[in-house]
C-alpha cells in the first residue's frame, strides 16, 4: 500500500490573525435562583398554580375594595337566593288584614283565595263533615306517598275553621301545603295538598327605603323593580355570599399562610441547629421535639383560649394561631435535621471548611438552600392542613364565630342547608379545594426547580 505523503510548508505554521473570528461553545453563567426560575417557568402546572395563588391573594386584598358590600348585612327579601336567580319584584299595596273572602274564582277543595306572593299566602278549603280540627303543613318538596308533610304551621279547631293565612318566612319558590282534617278523637278524616308558586313582591315604601327607586312617584302598583345584585347568591340569613367569601378568605388565608410560615421557619432553625451541631445537643433537642409532638393540640387550644380571655361565641383566631405555631413545628424540624445530617458530610462542605468558611456561612449559604425543596413542600402541605384545622375548630365553636366569616365556618353553615340550597356549601368548599390544589402543585414545581441536582447543564 502506497503511503500518503503530505508536504508541509512554512505557511502552515503561521499563527492565526488576531482579527480572525474565534468560535467557542459556552453556557451563560446563571445563579442558583435564576436557574430555578427558568425551570419553574417550564413547569406549566406550577406556573398556573402560581397565577391561581396570586389571583386568590388579589381576591382577598383587592376584592372587598371593588365589591364593598357589608358581609354581615342581611337582605331579608332574598334569603338563600341561588346565583343567577330572578331579581325582579312586583310593586304591591301595603299589607292589609284578610277579611276571609276570595278574589279568585270559586273552586272545590284546598285552594288559593288570592294570588300568592312573598308577603302572604291565603288558603281556603271546604268544611269536612265531622271534623273538629284542621292541621296545616308546609313543605319544600312534594308530599308523595310517604306523606312527608313538612313544617307544621297551625292547628285550627272548630267546624268553621276553613281558612289560613301564611306569612312565615316566605320566599319566591314553590311550596307544598297540606291540610289534615281530624275528628274529636284525632282520627284522620280527610287529607288535601296544594302546590303553590310564590312570587316576590315589595311595597313602594320598602323599595324607596332600600334605595331601589328615587321617589314614590317613580312606580305604580304592578310595576317591577330589580332587587340588589348578589352574583354568588345569598346564605340562609340573606347575606351576600361573594362578600362573605372575600372577607372569609382574609381569615382562612391568614391562618393558612401565617401560621405555617411561622412554625416552618422555627422548625427550619431548630432542625438545622440540631443537625449541624450533632452529638448530645442534637439528641436533647430531638427528644424535646418528640415531647411537643405528644402534646394534645385541642387541649392546648382550650387553654390558650381561656388564657386570652376568649369567651363563648367569640372568635378565637389568636389562640388558634398561637397553638398552631407552638405545637406544629416538630415535623419540619425532623425533615430539615435529616437533610442537614446528610449534607454536612458532602465534599463541598468539607472544601468550604478548608477554605475557612464559618459555621453560620455553611448553614446559610450551602445547607439551607439545598433543603429548600423539602421546606417548600412541607409549607405547601401545611397550608391546607391549617385551613382544615380552622374549619374543624370553627365547627366545634372554638374557632371563628359568627358573624365573622371564614371558608371553614361558611362550609359548616352550608351543611345545614345543603339539600335545599347547595350553593351555600359549594362555593366555600370550592375555594378551599382550589387553594389546596394550587399550593400543592406549586410546591411540587418549586421542589423540582430548587433541587440543585436538577440544574441544567445545557
Amino acid at each position: 500500500m502506497a503511503e500518503l505523503q503530505v508536504r508541509l510548508t512554512a505557511a502552515d505554521f503561521e499563527p492565526l490573525h488576531t482579527d480572525q473570528e474565534i468560535h467557542s461553545l459556552s453556557r451563560p453563567s446563571l445563579s442558583y435562583w435564576q436557574d430555578a426560575w427558568i425551570r419553574l417557568k417550564a413547569n406549566t402546572r406550577a406556573i398556573l398554580s402560581l397565577y391561581i395563588v396570586l389571583g386568590l391573594l388579589a381576591f382577598t386584598v383587592l376584592g372587598p375594595l371593588v365589591w364593598d358590600v357589608d358581609p354581615a348585612a342581611q337582605d331579608v327579601d332574598q334569603i338563600s337566593l341561588p346565583p343567577g336567580a330572578d331579581r325582579t319584584a312586583t310593586i304591591v299595596a301595603p299589607y292589609a288584614p284578610w277579611s276571609g273572602g276570595s278574589v279568585l274564582p270559586a273552586a272545590e277543595g284546598l285552594r288559593l283565595a288570592e294570588t300568592p306572593n312573598s308577603e302572604n299566602v291565603r288558603l281556603l278549603w271546604d268544611p269536612v263533615p265531622g271534623a273538629a280540627s284542621y292541621s296545616v303543613y308546609r313543605s319544600l318538596f312534594d308530599v308523595g306517598e310517604d306523606r312527608a308533610l313538612g313544617l307544621p304551621l297551625v292547628d285550627l279547631f272548630g267546624a268553621d275553621a276553613v281558612r289560613f293565612e301564611d306569612r312565615l318566612d316566605l320566599s319566591p319558590r314553590t311550596y307544598h301545603y297540606s291540610v289534615l282534617a281530624r275528628d274529636a278523637d284525632g282520627t284522620e278524616l280527610d287529607f288535601q295538598t296544594l302546590e303553590v308558586q310564590v312570587s316576590r313582591v315589595i311595597t313602594a315604601e320598602q323599595a324607596l327605603e332600600r334605595g331601589l327607586i328615587d321617589s314614590l312617584n317613580d312606580v305604580q302598583i304592578g310595576d317591577e323593580v330589580l332587587m340588589p345584585l348578589h352574583p354568588f347568591g345569598t346564605d340562609y340569613l340573606g347575606r351576600d355570599m361573594l362578600s362573605r367569601l372575600m372577607h372569609g378568605a382574609r381569615v382562612s388565608l391568614f391562618i393558612g399562610i401565617a401560621a405555617p410560615l411561622l412554625y416552618v421557619l422555627f422548625g427550619v432553625f431548630y432542625g438545622s441547629t440540631a443537625g449541624f451541631i450533632g452529638g448530645r445537643i442534637d439528641q436533647a433537642l430531638m427528644r424535646f421535639a418528640d415531647f411537643v409532638v405528644a402534646l394534645p393540640f385541642l387541649l392546648f387550644m382550650i387553654l390558650f383560649k381561656i388564657a386570652f380571655g376568649i369567651g363563648p361565641g367569640e372568635s378565637g383566631i389568636l389562640p388558634m394561631l398561637v397553638a398552631l405555631v407552638l405545637l406544629s413545628w416538630p415535623a419540619t424540624s425532623r425533615l430539615v435535621r435529616g437533610q442537614i445530617l446528610q449534607i454536612r458530610e458532602e465534599g463541598y462542605i468539607n472544601a468550604s471548611r478548608l477554605l475557612g468558611a464559618k459555621n453560620g456561612y455553611l448553614v446559610v449559604r450551602h445547607m439551607i438552600p439545598n433543603t429548600m425543596g423539602v421546606i417548600l413542600v412541607t409549607l405547601t402541605f401545611a397550608v391546607p392542613s391549617a385551613i382544615f384545622t380552622e374549619a374543624f375548630l370553627s365547627f366545634i365553636g372554638m374557632g371563628v364565630a359568627p358573624p365573622t366569616p371564614s371558608w371553614g365556618s361558611m362550609c359548616n353553615e352550608g351543611i345545614k342547608t345543603m339539600l335545599t340550597t347547595p350553593h351555600e356549601l359549594i362555593f366555600p368548599a370550592l375555594f378551599i379545594s382550589i387553594t389546596v390544589l394550587a399550593f400543592n402543585l406549586l410546591g411540587d414545581g418549586l421542589r423540582d426547580a430548587l433541587d440543585a441536582r436538577m440544574r441544567s447543564t445545557e
